[in-house]
Formats: C-alpha cells, sequence, structure tokens
C-alpha cells in the first residue's frame, strides 16, 4: 500500500484550520502528507501587491508544513479565478498521478467561497481520474481511486446558513497545539481578517469550531469529515483502519 496522503485547497490556511490534526495522527503512523494549495493566496492582503503576497504566503505555507514534516506544493492559479475546467483538471490530476496517494482530503463540496468548491469539484474529477489511460497528461495512471474526504466547510455550515453535520470526527486533542502552531506561520493574514472579515485572532477562531466539533464528539477536540462514496470510489473507511482511536462515527 502506498501510505501518502494529499490535502488540496484553494489558499494557504485552509489545511492549517480544517484537517491538519488529523494529517499529524496520520504521519505518526507512518504516512507521508504533501500539502497542496492550488492558489497562494494573491488577493490574500490589504497591503502588498500580488507577487510579494504570493511570495510571503507560499513562504509561510512551507514553513507551516514543515513543522510536521510535510511537503508543501503550490499550483499557482490565481485567487478568485479558480476554476473547473481543462487546464484545472490536467494540472491537478497531474499531481495526483505524481504523489499517488491512497488518501486525499479536499474542500466541502458547498461552502462560503466558490474557491472552495471549485477546489472541491477538480479534486473530486483528478481522484476518479486517476486510472483513466486517455487523460491527456504526461503522468501515468494508476490504481486505485484513492480514498477522498471532504473537511468541514468554514463555520460548518454552508453558503445558505445551514450547519452541515460531520459523519466522522477524528479526535485531535493531543494534535490541537500543532495545529495552533502551525496556523500561526501565517501571520500574514491576522491584518487582512481584521480589515476585510472584520475578525481578529484567527487561531482562537480556529481553536473555538475545533471545541464545537470536539464537543459534538464526547471530546475536547475534533475535525469533522464527509467521506466521498459515490460509484468507483472506496466504499470501506481506511481511517478506521489507520487511526482507529482516533475515529468516532457519528449518525
Amino acid at each position: 500500500m502506498n501510505k501518502n496522503v494529499l490535502a488540496v485547497f484553494a489558499h494557504p490556511d485552509d489545511a492549517e484550520i480544517l484537517c491538519t490534526g488529523t494529517l499529524s495522527l496520520l504521519q505518526k503512523a507512518g504516512w507521508g502528507i504533501h500539502i497542496c494549495t492550488l492558489a497562494p493566496g494573491d488577493k490574500g492582503t490589504a497591503e502588498y501587491d500580488r507577487a510579494e503576497i504570493s511570495r510571503i504566503r507560499k513562504s509561510e505555507a512551507a514553513n507551516s508544513a514543515k513543522i510536521m514534516g510535510a511537503v508543501y506544493h503550490c499550483l499557482d492559479f490565481e485567487d478568485l479565478y479558480i476554476l473547473y475546467e481543462r487546464d484545472s483538471i490536467r494540472k491537478v490530476s497531474s499531481l495526483v498521478r505524481k504523489i499517488k496517494p491512497m488518501v486525499v482530503f479536499t474542500s466541502s463540496p458547498s461552502d462560503y467561497m466558490i474557491d472552495h468548491e471549485m477546489t472541491s469539484l477538480i479534486v473530486q474529477t483528478a481522484c476518479f481520474s486517476a486510472g483513466i489511460k486517455n487523460l491527456e497528461i504526461e503522468e501515468a495512471p494508476y490504481e486505485p481511486v484513492p480514498y477522498l474526504y471532504y473537511c468541514d466547510p468554514l463555520e460548518g455550515k454552508d453558503k445558505f446558513g445551514i450547519s452541515i453535520k460531520p459523519s466522522i470526527y477524528v479526535n485531535i486533542s493531543n494534535e490541537i497545539e500543532l495545529k495552533k502552531e502551525m496556523l500561526a506561520c501565517h501571520k500574514s493574514q491576522r491584518n487582512w481578517l481584521r480589515e476585510h472579515h472584520k475578525m481578529d485572532e484567527y487561531i482562537d477562531s480556529m481553536v473555538r469550531f475545533a471545541k464545537q466539533r470536539g464537543k459534538e464528539a464526547n471530546t475536547a477536540y475534533a475535525e469533522g469529515f464527509r467521506q466521498h462514496l459515490g460509484h468507483g470510489f472506496p466504499q470501506d473507511n481506511i481511517l478506521q483502519e489507520e487511526i482507529v482511536d482516533y475515529i468516532i462515527f457519528k449518525e
């Protein structure tokens, strides 16, 4: 079994907010961890031009990934223009085939931002097409289709404000300090979030949500996921095998 995990998100800091506790547990269980952002976060600033904030945010993301021994990748798409189209699907499919992950994490199919939703769709197709010979990319196809898990949307709700409940909770109580340390690497985002989102202390916000999910799962801190169970995808839950002591199921 190829024990690689690939977490694919739209922007730097998405993974830290949503799934690095679980990634850390998998890393401790012997898995290789890769974190990819489709865009460098080139519009997530009220201070810098696109080139400078891209450089800053990619450096922050790489430094964060190093904390858990993960490899960081950026495909250099453009914020707000992540589209479900040929070039995007090819680039993400190429990355999937290079890494050959057994497990993939990505954004919720329904979220507050279109970039996140498009990322979710692109990743779904890249996983499904991992073994399709006639996809026009250089990297060779491989089997099987990876296990695909959707993370929580931000604040656990869709664009209509309706709560989205996970079917799988992962107890990350022992990993919350690592999540905080990794998210703290994204220093450029504090001023941006204060200016654009009218919120401060983004680390505290992450911790509060992890505590909310933990309360739902009867533990201190948790991350929530839903598994993609459509035709052609694995139907068992590999997380239950690899980090069984930390998995909590909810109906």
